[in-house]
């Protein structure tokens, strides 16, 4: 097995002679211990299955989902992804929203450890997926940043980043993502295996309590902008049909590019839990729950006003 460090960047690396389908005990050991080191792996022409995909995330923990398609067509009888999703509908809203820089599931009480994506179906042109690394954007933070980001948190919601990011304002169901919770984390986090700090900011976060409205959202602006500010922190993989990738949730940033969304692009996306002990912000159930509700609800009430001219004009799906 071979791992290359990728030209020019401070993380990420190509992993070749390898099998992902079939990987020894040791291999997964030195996959794992790269992900560590690097923050993603890319994987050239494994073409793994849905099983496959299954198999390889759970070794690295208990799953959210797997082997889910992220596409904008709708998989047919014979196999095929043939009918291309309305642009209005709530799942196409969702694959627009993750076209935003952001980091998987902090909208949940327990945020994500890492994922990995495989490519089925992708575009001749766009469609690429960005990374970008958390730990050298906050490395790369003054001293006097550090010290006044290191105690504050913020809150994070996926009804608010689809309200901020495109003007959609999804239907509240608590089986989905739109669950009318918003769960606070830092703004600075420590990485429970590695030790080192990135920033914990992205497309969901909002809110930050002690600071006004305005200040908040200038701040959260300046930091993601800081760690995608500089070539060497950013990668962007150009998809063969067969890649994998996968990364750390913990200190990375991503997002997808735009694309002809008459052209097919289908992704199998499988997600890892992360552990409660270090992934945890509080369940709907534990009291500060109702800070994040009252939080969210207040932020929700500006954005009504103020997002009438993004792309779904405050709205909601039609399906």
């Amino acid at each position: 097995m071979l791992i290359a460090p990728i030209e020019n960047k401070v993380f990420g690396a190509i992993v070749k002679d390898v099998e992902l389908r079939s990987i020894s005990g040791s291999d997964f050991f030195n996959i794992n211990a790269a992900l560590l080191d690097y923050g993603f792996l890319v994987f050239p022409s494994q073409f793994l299955t849905k099983n496959e995909n299954v198999a390889l995330g759970e070794r690295f923990g208990e799953l959210e989902f797997a082997a889910t398609p992220f596409a904008n067509a709708e998989r047919g009888n014979e196999g095929n992804y043939n009918k291309i999703i309305d642009l209005q509908s709530q799942r196409m809203r969702v694959n627009l929203g993750n076209e935003v820089w952001h980091t998987d599931s902090t909208y949940k009480p327990v945020s994500s450890k890492c994922a990995l994506l495989s490519a089925v179906k992708v575009p001749e042109e766009g469609g690429e997926t960005e990374l970008a690394d958390a730990r050298a954007g906050y490395a790369a933070l003054s001293q006097a940043m550090r010290d006044y980001i290191n105690t504050l948190s913020a809150y994070h919601s996926t009804q608010f980043s689809q309200a901020n990011d495109l003007g959609d304002f999804p239907i509240l169901n608590q089986e989905t993502n739109f669950h009318g919770e918003a769960y606070l984390r830092p703004l600075v986090k420590t990485h429970p295996e590695t030790g080192i700090r990135s920033l914990f900011v992205a497309r969901h976060a909002f809110g930050i309590p002690g600071l006004s409205r305005a200040e908040s959202r200038r701040l959260l602006k300046k930091l993601i902008e800081v760690v995608v500010s500089d070539a060497s922190r950013v990668y962007r993989h150009r998809w063969q049909v067969g890649d994998t990738i996968l990364w750390d949730n913990r200190c990375l940033l991503h997002r997808a590019m735009p694309y002809d969304y008459n052209k097919t692009r289908v992704l199998l996306g499988t997600r890892i839990a992360g552990n409660p002990e270090s992934e945890l912000a509080y369940y709907p159930s534990d009291p500060e729950a109702e800070a994040g509700r009252q939080a969210l609800a207040f932020e929700l009430e500006f954005l009504r006003e103020e997002v009438r001219n993004l792309r779904y004009g405050s709205t909601t799906a039609n399906s």
